[in-house]
Order: structure tokens, then sequence, then C-alpha cells
């Protein structure tokens, strides 16, 4: 359950990312308590990850980002980093909409000046600040003790919070303790109360520097359009995550904090209400790593890869246990043939893996068995800041048959190899070629991220068959292009599958187009979804790609944002929408493609995923169905109406989003991506003859063409006045890369990343 924004406001549909710096002046332990603390609070509503100053500098984050966090660390960097293009940036994305929150170091930053350390010569910090949400002094640090990377100064500050800032201040704490360490007062805050601020809290104890009136320890201020909230101390840290035994950190200061943890986090809850965001009603904690079960449809299909690997040398024996040793991850090997009982297999879920997704998914499933599924994710720590890179992953290989549903009770494994199955052997196209996306299948309930699991562990990697398929319930770091990321709630269709695409065929197949048969993949498999097998078999390219009626699934409004999105028409927008109108259409999903080269093919991890049934971040494929089936239902005669198109399941749409892929890949290396394919292309795409500025190439007006059939590069053909009032062609072109260009077409604006 969550909670909106004050007045009704409601969260930009676009904004979905939280964005923490991570870059110099910023330090690691501060950036993870931020990740952690508002992860729990706006997961899966947003996507909270880390970025560093090139992103800030240089890429187009500010259309896409709801939040920017500047954690502690120190001031002084960050302004030689980010003073200038940086700070106009950061500055023009509040004012546009965005919300700042400052955390100390990030609140010294936001203000109009900083003060801090006045008179000591070696910590000495004063100067004015460019950004200037805060109209007056930063001064600190609020209380004597700070040292450099020491909680020598550590201190359980006390606040008393200002309600009356919060509305009726529901179940705010009248005063609480929470982490100080070098953070800071806002001077005479109320007298800046005619532009704006706004406190939210007041220290109660005396303070190691002057404070004027008010002694402000959190202030907020509307600027522009968007909203900023700076803090002096830290309303992030989470006790659990402070250790009691820490080097200079006294023990009554951690008592103190843990007594207080529930009133800071009810605080910093109201903190991120007042910002606008759609905030949890409560903390969600994140779940425990599950096991991953390995399992394939081919007989003997997992003792081939296993004594594949063993024969590479990639698994190791120790204390008679088989392990893989990745470059990022450990796996630890569990065949279902081995001695020890079945019964361990089952146990697979911890209660709280359980519980979390059974809220998630709505359902009321009560665990079956109740085991820890890897072994270093004890009890106590749980519910802590977790390095997931040094947790061991249990690969259980299902040697003669796919998982039960006592063992993967959310992943029907029998109904996904049977939809495949059926689909493989219904298309020519895959069933004579040897290109099988998804006969073997690696699955978990909770992963961290399917493709970095895949790609950051070519010792595992290089050695699965190619088309090797993982998929996982829940991902708990998900991955997307540049600074974005795609959230990965329960509900979602996640995905990362290996290919191998060879060099030989770079001149007709460039392996740029993946990408882009990808998305194609992904419209295809929703609009076939319910295609008819015994149909299918005579099926080619040709047919496949000719035009069809719009009934049933293929009336599902997909579109294809270049140049590796997917969105739909936005159910939020009415029954009445326009389905030609770009502006109707919102995010469902996003496509990541990572390759490298070695041995003569490119090796390939292509990334998917795709909101299926869950509402949360932007809406759903089922939500949208649901539109559709209610749209068909009004516009046919009393009585006369279609049958409802039944919702998506996960286990069909990936089969049929892999059988699609693997029909399609099969045509692009016979036939290269010109022509059938390109046409079919064009059929879901979003942008045909859209009009933008090219603000690369001066403001310069353009139309979109398409895509080149050789590098697979946006076209744009710019538009002139034709002295009568219009515009024409004026025969100048340009062809965009991918990589250096992001198109914004909500706006019209195509921009170079520097």
């Amino acid at each position: 359950m969550s909670s909106t924004p004050p007045q009704g406001e409601q969260q930009q549909s676009q904004r979905l990312n939280v964005l923490v710096y991570s870059g110099p002046g910023s330090t690691s332990e501060s950036v993870r308590h931020c990740l952690y603390s508002l992860r729990r609070f706006l997961s899966p509503n947003y996507a909270v990850l880390t970025v560093g100053a090139d992103v800030i500098l240089k890429e187009p984050w500010s259309t896409t980002c709801a939040l920017l966090v500047m954690p502690g660390g120190a001031d002084l960097p960050y302004c030689r980093t980010l003073n200038g293009e940086g700070n106009r940036r950061i500055r023009q994305f509040v004012q546009n909409g965005g919300a700042y929150l400052g955390f100390c170091a990030g609140g010294y930053y936001g203000s109009s000046r900083c003060e801090f350390e006045v008179g000591n010569s070696s910590m000495e910090v004063v100067g004015d600040r460019e950004l200037q949400f805060y109209p007056g002094i930063c001064r600190g640090p609020a209380f004597a003790g700070f040292q450099y990377n020491s909680e020598e100064g550590t201190r359980a500050a006390e606040l008393s919070v200002e309600k009356k800032a919060f509305g009726n201040g529901g179940a705010l704490p009248a005063i609480f303790r929470t982490y100080a360490n070098g953070g800071s007062v806002f001077v005479d805050a109320p007298k800046f109360a005619d532009r704006g601020v706004e406190i939210l809290a007041h220290y109660t104890e005396h303070l190691n520097v002057s404070s004027g009136e008010g002694a402000a320890a959190v202030i907020y201020r509307k600027v522009g359009q968007g909203r900023v909230v700076l803090t002096g101390p830290h309303p992030e840290f989470a006790a659990i995550n402070l250790s009691r035994d820490a080097k200079s950190m006294r023990a009554a200061v951690h008592d103190a904090l843990s007594a207080d943890d529930k009133q800071r986090s009810d605080f910093l809850r109201a903190c991120l209400l007042k910002l606008g965001l759609h905030v949890n009603q409560h903390e969600q904690a994140l779940p425990s790593l599950s096991a991953i079960h390995f399992s394939s449809l081919e007989t003997n299909g997992v003792k081939n890869v296993l004594a594949e690997l063993q024969k590479e040398g990639s698994i190791s024996v120790a204390d008679g246990q088989e392990m893989i040793k990745g470059a990022v991850d450990t796996f630890h090997i569990q065949r279902t043939s081995d001695a020890w009982s079945m019964g361990n297999v089952t146990k697979a879920i911890t209660d709280t893996v359980k519980t979390v997704l059974d809220t998630s998914l709505g359902t009321t499933n009560k665990p079956t068995e109740n085991n820890a599924t890897v072994e270093e994710n004890k009890e106590d720590d749980a519910d802590k800041i977790i390095d997931y890179e040094k947790i061991v992953k249990k690969i259980i290989a299902h040697e003669d048959q796919p998982p039960t549903a006592q063992e993967a009770p959310y992943f029907n494994h029998d109904a996904y190899f049977a939809a495949l199955s059926a689909y493989i052997n219904s298309d020519r196209r895959i069933l004579y070629s040897n290109i099988h996306i998804g006969k073997h299948l690696l699955y978990g309930q909770v992963v961290t991220s399917t493709s970095t699991l895949l790609e950051k562990n070519p010792s595992l990697t290089n050695h699965l068959p190619a088309g090797t398929t993982m998929t996982a319930t829940s991902q708990l770091s998900g991955r997307g292009r540049g600074s974005n990321v795609w959230i990965s709630p329960a509900g979602s269709l996640m995905f990362s599958f290996v290919l191998r695409h060879p060099l030989r065929l770079q001149s007709t197949a460039p392996v740029v187009f993946i990408q882009y048969l990808a998305a194609l993949a992904v419209a295809e498999g929703v609009q076939t979804y319910d295609a008819d097998v015994s149909k299918t078999s005579a099926t080619s390219a040709r047919a496949v790609t000719a035009s069809t009626p719009a009934r049933g699934y293929r009336a599902m409004p997909i579109k294809l944002k270049w140049p590796n999105d997917i969105y739909a028409l936005d159910p939020a927008k009415g029954a009445n929408a326009n389905p030609a109108d770009r502006n109707n259409y919102i995010k469902v999903g996003g496509i990541l493609v990572n390759s490298s080269y070695s041995g003569g093919d490119y090796n390939l991890i292509v990334g998917i995923g795709l909101n299926t049934s869950n509402s949360a971040p932007t809406t759903s494929l089922n939500a949208v169905l649901q539109a559709l089936n209610r749209r068909n239902a009004a516009n046919a005669p009393k009585g006369l109406g279609p049958k409802p198109l039944q919702a998506f399941t996960l286990e069909k749409l990936l089969a049929r989003i892999l059988s699609s892929f693997s029909a399609l890949y099969s045509t692009f290396c016979r036939e290269g991506f010109g022509g059938e394919l390109q046409e079919l292309y064009y059929r879901h795409w979003l942008h045909g003859e859209q009009v933008v500025t090219l603000e690369m190439e001066g403001g310069a007006m353009a139309r979109v063409k398409g895509i080149t059939s050789d590098w697979g590069l946006l076209l744009a053909a710019e538009l002139v006045s034709d002295g009568v009032g219009g515009e024409r062609e004026s025969g100048r072109k340009w062809a965009l890369q991918t990589d250096s260009n992001s198109f914004d077409f909500f706006k019209g604006l195509l921009k170079r990343k520097v």
C-alpha cells in the first residue's frame, strides 16, 4: 500500500527514477544508507539507483528523474565537480518540477552559503554555493567533535518535529533522535518564510555554532515547480545498519538511535511525501535471494550442460561441493540426482520471500516448507544492508524433470515448456533451424539481476548453450540503459538470454539490430499470444509481416520507442484515448543488450523487462488488456460482444516472446533487417513521420524517416520553410547513433549525449 503526495499532486508518469549521487564528494557509506532507506519506501513505484558526475553533467537524466539525492560526504568536491553546467542542470530540473533531497553535505551544497568549521584552519570550508535552494547560510558542525572518516563526533541528535508543516501530522513523532555527525543548522530559517522556507524539524539541544533564529535542522522549500528538502542530520541512517561495536561510536549513542528508529523512519517517510512522491505506507523489507532452478526442454539437457562445464574446468569441487567461481558471483551446484533428500530442494523459499511475494502478487498462499535458500542469508542479517555479490548463489540442477509447483510456486515450468514446445513445433522458421531460445531455463524467485548474473560471470555463461534464458519473479537490482533502470517488482516478466551472433554475418546482419529484434519480438509476442499453432505451421516470414485485422490480441495497442523501449496505450487516458496520439502512450517495458567478443562470435546478453500484471510503476499489459476488453464490449451490439481476452500469464508470454525472437532472428540471419523485418518493425513504431528538434544541430527541425538498413541509425530529414506557411524537406539528412543521442519524443527533442 502506498500514499499519494499531498494536495492530490501526482508524480509525472514518466518520472520513475530516484537518482542518488555517487560521484566525487559522496561517501560509499552514505550512498548505501540512502539506497537502503529510499528503496524500502519507494519501491516498486520508483527505481532507486546511483549516478556519477558524468551522468549529471552529460546525459539527459532529468526527464525521467523524480528525485535527485545528494548524500552525505564533503560539499567542496561537489562544487569542484558540478559547479557551472552540473548545477545549472540540477536547478533547471527542480524549477521544472523535479525534487531535490540533500542529506548533510547535500544540505550544505543546496544552500546559498556554506560555513563549516569557521576558524579551524585545517578543516574550514566557507563560500557561496550555486544552487541556493535555501536562501540563507548553512552552518556547522552543529555539534562539536566532528572528524572525517570517524564516528568520534557521532551523536543521537534530538529533533522537535514541526507537525503543522506536514498537515495534520498523522503518526509523526513530536520528538525523536537521529544520527548526526558533522551536520549543519540552517541559520535564521524563520526569517525566510516569505520566500517559501518551512522548518520541518528543529534541534532541541545546545549547538556548537550560532543558529540565529529557529535552530532549523530540516527545511523545505518550493522552488519553481519543484520541491526541496535539506537536512543537517541523517534521517536516512537506519540503526540496524550501524554497528554498536563500531570504532569510536559510543554504545549509548547507538542504543538511543535504535530506541527511536521507528520515529526516525516515520519522519523520513513524511519528508518524502512532502517532496511529492508516492511512498509506501510502511517500509518494504527486501526479500532474501532464492535458489536458482536449472531445467531444460531437452532430455538430458541439464546433464549435458553440467558435463560441458566440468570438461571446461568451470566446476571445481571443494569438500564434496560443486562450485562455479565467477568474476562477480560464486555458484553452488546442487544436483537433484545427489543422495541428499529431495525435501531439501523443496525448502527453496524463505518465509520472508513468500510473504513479500504473496503481498506483491495479491495472493495468500502460505509457505509449505521453510528453509534458508542461501546459506549466507542469516536471519539476523536479513533486514540490513547486504552485499549480494558476497552471497553464494545456489543453482539446483533438475537433471530429470522440471521443478514441481511446490519447488517453484510462482512459476509453472510445465506450462512454460509446453507452450514453448508448441510454438517451436508450429513454426518452420524455428523448427528447421538451430536457433531455439529458451529451451534451457534458469529460474529464481528472487535474484539480483538476470542480466548481471549472466553478463558478469563468463566462466558460467560462456559454457551455457546459446539461447539459455534466465528469468525471475523479483529482481533486487534490475538494470537499464544509460542512467535508467527498469524496476523489477513481482508481476513483471523479467528475463535475459544468451545469444551468440557470428561475426561473419556482420556485413549482412549487423549486431546492432539485435536490440530492434528483441523489441519486435515483444510486440509480436504480445499480439500473437493466442496464435493458432495449427495454422502457424504454414506461416512464412512474409505471411507474418502481412497486414492482419486488428482482432483479438492483435489489437493490443503496443508500440516501440527508439531504440529499445516498449510502450502501450495508457488505460488511465480513458476509453476515448486516440491511439494515434503518441502522448497517450506509457512505458511498460525496456530492453538492454550487452555484448562482448570472443571466438568469432559476438556474445550477447539480451535483457528484457515487461510489466505484465503489476500496476506499478506505470501500468501493465493486463491493465491494457482489460481496457481493450471494455472497449470491445462497448463497441459491439448488445449481447454480441466478443469473448473477453484472457489475461497474460508470465509462463506463456515468456514462451511466446522467446519463440517470436527465434523466428525473427532466423529470418534476420538469412535476409538482414531490410524488407519484411523492417516493414514489420515500422508497423509497431511510435515515431513514423514525427517532427523533432535536433539540439545537436542548433535547433534544426527534422522529420523522423526511420532507421538505416545498414547500421540501424535513426534517420532524420531536415525541414525548412516552404515560403507559404508550411514546411518541406531540404534534402539534408542526419543518421543518429543510439549511444550518443537521446530521443525525448514527448518533447520532440533529440539530444546529443556529450
